[in-house]
């Protein structure tokens, strides 16, 4: 019999959960925004290269079809808007494949909310109101570029090729990659988010064009994605947009992003066309965000390790 049978998490927890859970309910409900369910088996993954989805079958009587365990329940929910919902969140189970460490796990929870008529500077006013609302400081807010010279000095929407390939050569990247966006990521991930928020919460927005994901470019000079994140104590707790719209932009870049997979030798997948019919009929002009409910758990109570405040992380499942 397994001797460690009891939960990770201690009873302090699980209640400190139960009530970030209503407060998060109680935030969004005074504000008119609607809880959804949408479902976390899906026929297709995420072409974005720095995602692994995690594949799931079923025997369908014999009829054996092959599904994804969602890696965020974005798509799904902009289907809704497009179809009319109007403001939406919802509170659900994620999955990625990867890395299992300090601050990751392959499940865990997000909170991910989408406001039409809502910009991305207009959500970030929102996200500093919630986490006020939890007890902690509203956010300092900084631009990527502003933040990428103070701790690397070089522009990262200007600097050439060789010079990214030469400063992540120095911080011991061993590959010799073309890969703009995989070079600023990784001198991002080792130089500059592990310094953010260690005295109060901050946002950063206008992030590199070539990591816009499923954010809309400005039109500013130089072109920059209309994206922020939200970092905490060197960790990064949030993922926003003003959504892209373009249902052919949206189309090229998944296609992109499949090309970028073929070149690290990752499996192409399936473009969700269902989607793209969705961006076609009509998504409104709006913003989202994915934030990690986990991380903030650990923000909330101190604690170093996602692990801390699982009930059953992956090794005690």
């Amino acid at each position: 019999m397994p001797e460690h049978w009891q939960p990770r998490a201690s009873q302090d927890l699980l209640l400190l959960r139960a009530q970030l859970l209503e407060k998060i309910r109680c935030f969004m409900s005074e504000r008119g925004i609607l809880e959804v369910d949408t479902p976390i088996l899906s026929r297709t993954g995420i072409p974005d290269p720095d995602i692994s989805s995690i594949p799931a079958s079923l025997s369908m009587r014999g009829d054996a079809q092959s599904f994804y365990l969602h890696s965020s329940p974005e798509l799904c929910m902009k289907r809704l808007l497009a179809s009319g919902s109007g403001a939406i969140y919802q509170v659900s189970k994620v999955f990625r494949d990867g890395e299992v460490g300090r601050l990751h796990q392959p499940e865990f929870s997000m909170l991910e909310w989408y406001r039409p008529g809502f910009d991305h500077h207009a959500l970030m006013d929102e996200l500093s109101e919630l986490l006020i609302m939890l007890g902690l400081p509203g956010a300092d807010r900084h631009t990527y570029d502003s933040i990428f010279q103070r701790y690397l000095e070089v522009n990262p929407h200007t600097a050439p090729l060789p010079i990214l390939q030469s400063l992540a050569s120095s911080l011991g990247l061993h590959e010799d990659s073309e890969d703009r966006s995989l070079l600023l990521e990784f001198l991002f991930s080792h130089s500059v988010s592990p310094r953010l928020g260690m005295e109060r919460p901050v946002l950063l927005y206008n992030y590199p064009a070539c990591q816009a994901a499923l954010a809309r470019l400005s039109g500013d000079l130089p072109v920059t994605a209309e994206r922020f994140e939200l970092f905490i104590a060197g960790m990064e707790l949030a993922n926003g947009f003003h959504e892209l719209t373009d249902v052919g932009e949206q189309r090229r870049r998944f296609e992109a992003e499949n090309q970028a997979r073929n070149r690290r030798k990752l499996a192409r997948v399936r473009i969700d066309e269902q989607f793209l019919s969705a961006l076609e009929a009509g998504l409104p002009d709006c913003a989202g965000v994915a934030l990690g409910i986990d991380r903030l758990l650990m923000v909330l109570s101190g604690k170093q390790t996602i692990d801390e405040v699982m009930t059953f992380p992956l090794k005690d499942a």
